[in-house]
């Protein structure tokens, strides 16, 4: 179903009175055009096939009608949703707190890889109406039975599509089964590649299709640019471009409400003119401020969506998005706040790794490329700031009479001081300069600038097949039997991408392992976009891989624990010694292999793999085996035991 009708308030989609509350406070006036097919289908009941783009309001679209069909307090889950990576986890689940503000009892658990399972169990013990999670640890937590599915009313999967390239479309499919046959399903994808429509086939009964085409556009005469966050804090960032940028006037856009009180009182403790306002400021307050703003005694306003909707100052030259915008819709109204009526406008946007798939989502949405920015440098700062002290002293002079007017006074005094003190008259202006500069350097402390990460394109297609040879039975072989290949017989491979590091990880074809399964491992543990890991060649009982340079060393230790088809990946870089032994301070030669290692070990779904750490392998007879330093995992069953001597 494709319409472009005139769109419906919120008012006439039937949500109750409590969900209309929320959707009041958010902001929300007339709903997108896939929350105006969608809203009204899942109130009925119905099935949902969306195809829409990111950004374009999927996420109310589902959670208003779901929020509405709740009965808040139940003690199991009522409504899940599936989601490819924490960070969209995150938001999602953050969103149905948002809209579920007036619904008293309501609980929404966010589970998702790469965090505690103690917090996790916690919160499901306690009793959750909506669970929000990435398709491996969903699977987790129902293998353990630490997450009860049976009064499950409503499953959505969110960006299908994204799933599917990241290797957990049959991690989805074993979530489905494991639903009741009654639930109702909303699947949202960009696209609808083959497989994602085999799932709608199968699982879906008798959707409605929603079809959205991306129509946003923004005004020519705005010049947008983003800088990647890397190296620099945004604050640091913010403020050389502040500095250097030249600008009349200006709005930086923050989440939430304390951000933007937090980021105001920065930025005037910086002594920039700067004030905030967001949804908690009284609406006198919030005019005065606005017409500071057209007076020129407020040269920056830093404020939320909401506040500063339909703002039209003509002072705006440039807006600055501190915080990357939720959907593609909330970006083209912020930005539009600069370029009024035919004059140009410069848009700025501060993008972590994260959200780069976000800005991919505005680009499309927008159908303009957006460029990428390099922070103003130390010298051009320097200069910026040397040129307005200079400013200073001319304009003082410019505003003292022909007579001597007030500086007489300062003059007299300054001979005197240079007469009793036999000081050059030049020294004690520098000395009154630096008086007048206070604590705060003049200058910045020259510093060596960090290669920010080179913009990948679309990575080129893997010819895995080609690298790996043929399987021989030996993949069947214990590790111990297995002659070891030395290192110089490896085939070559190319030095990495500008930006990128070699990495070595212990799992290869022995183990069952697939491109998508360490791509979404990693993906996940490391909250790093897929497209920003780097070609991987698999081995026979390793892989090598690429990944962005500079990860920290924490990150670093986080995915060598990282299991994938049963091993941990044990993530080094290429040519060094194992991170544990370096924690140790000891040179090593290659770790001997644990007798009895059986390889090609199976998920519980009985596909290879998967990137669940802890995973129980297929037909082990034993219980759940948690991983070491994971003290708060559900007890293990006891198993058989071995006989042998008791001990005393």
């Amino acid at each position: 179903m494709s319409t472009e009708p005139v769109l419906p308030s919120f008012a006439d989609l039937g949500l109750p009175d409590a969900v209309m509350a929320a959707v009041r406070e958010v902001g929300y006036e007339t709903p997108s055009p896939i929350q105006a097919a969608t809203i009204p289908a899942l109130l009925a009941g119905q099935d949902v096939l969306g195809q829409a783009q990111t950004g374009t309001g999927k996420t109310a679209a589902f959670a208003l009608p779901l929020l509405a069909r709740l009965t808040p307090g139940a003690r199991k889950p009522q409504a899940l949703v599936l989601a490819p990576t924490r960070e969209l986890a995150i938001q999602v689940a953050e969103a149905f707190q948002r809209y579920a503000h007036h619904l008293p009892g309501f609980h929404v658990v966010p589970i998702y890889g790469g965090q505690s399972y103690g917090p996790q169990l916690q919160a499901l013990r306690r009793g959750a109406d909506v669970v929000v999670g990435t398709p491996g640890r969903v699977i987790d937590h129902l293998d353990r039975g630490t997450l009860d599915l049976s009064e499950l009313r409503a499953l959505v999967l969110d960006e299908a599509d994204e799933m599917l390239r990241m290797g957990f479309i049959d991690d989805v499919e074993t979530v489905l089964k494991k639903t009741p046959a009654e639930r109702q399903v909303a699947l949202f994808s960009a696209t609808m590649p083959p497989p994602i429509r085999r799932i709608a086939q199968t699982y879906l009964r008798e959707p409605v299709e929603v079809t959205i085409a991306a129509k946003t556009t923004t005004a020519t005469n705005i010049r947008q640019r983003y800088w990647f966050v890397a190296g620099v804090h945004k604050l640091d960032a913010l403020t050389r471009i502040l500095e250097a940028e030249p600008y009349d006037a200006m709005i930086v856009f923050a989440r939430t409400k304390l951000g933007t009180d937090e980021l105001a009182s920065k930025l005037q403790a910086r002594g920039l003119a700067a004030a905030a306002i967001n949804g908690d400021i009284a609406q006198a307050q919030r005019e005065k401020t606005i017409q500071q703003l057209k007076d020129g005694r407020l040269d920056i306003l830093v404020a939320t969506d909401v506040a500063a909707r339909g703002l039209d100052v003509e002072r705006i030259s440039h807006v600055l998005n501190y915080d990357i915008p939720y959907d593609t819709e909330s970006y083209v109204h912020r930005i539009g706040r600069t370029g009024r009526a035919g004059r140009s406008g410069e848009a700025i946007l501060f993008v972590s790794p994260r959200e780069k798939g976000m800005l991919r989502a505005i680009e499309r949405a927008t159908r303009q490329p957006i460029a990428e920015m390099r922070l103003p440098s130390v010298e051009a700062v320097n200069d910026a700031r040397v040129s307005k002290f200079l400013a200073r002293i001319s304009d003082v002079l410019a505003q003292d009479a022909p007579d001597g007017g007030e500086l007489a006074l300062y003059r007299e005094l300054l001979e005197r001081y240079e007469r009793e003190h036999d000081v050059p008259a030049i020294t004690i202006a520098a000395a009154l300069a630096k008086l007048l500069q206070g604590d705060t350097p003049l200058l910045m402390a020259p510093e060596r600038e960090r290669v920010q990460p080179a913009e990948r394109s679309e990575r080129p297609e893997r010819t895995e097949r080609a690298d790996r040879g043929p399987r021989a039975h030996d993949a069947r072989e214990t590790r111990d039997e297995r002659p070891m290949r030395p290192r110089k017989d490896f085939p070559p491979r190319q030095p990495p991408e500008p930006g990128m590091e070699t990495y070595r990880i212990e799992v290869g074809h022995v183990h069952g392992v697939k491109p998508g399964n360490i791509v979404g491992a990693i993906a996940n543990e490391a909250e790093l976009e897929s497209r920003y890991i780097g070609r991987i060649d698999i081995h026979d009982d390793h892989s090598i891989l690429d990944l962005p340079e500079g990860m920290p060393r924490p990150l670093l230790m986080l995915l060598k624990k990282v299991r994938v088809a049963g091993q941990a990946l044990r993530l080094r870089k290429l040519g060094e010694e194992d991170i544990d032994d370096l924690e140790d301070g000891v040179e090593t030669a290659p770790r001997p292999r644990k007798p009895g290692f059986k390889p090609g070990f199976k998920s519980a779904s009985g596909k290879p793999g998967g990137g669940k750490p802890g995973a129980k392998p297929a037909g082990s007879k034993q219980g759940f085996r948690p991983a070491s330093g994971r003290p708060d995992f559900p007890p293990r069953k006891p198993g058989p035991k071995k006989p042998g001597p008791r001990k005393p």
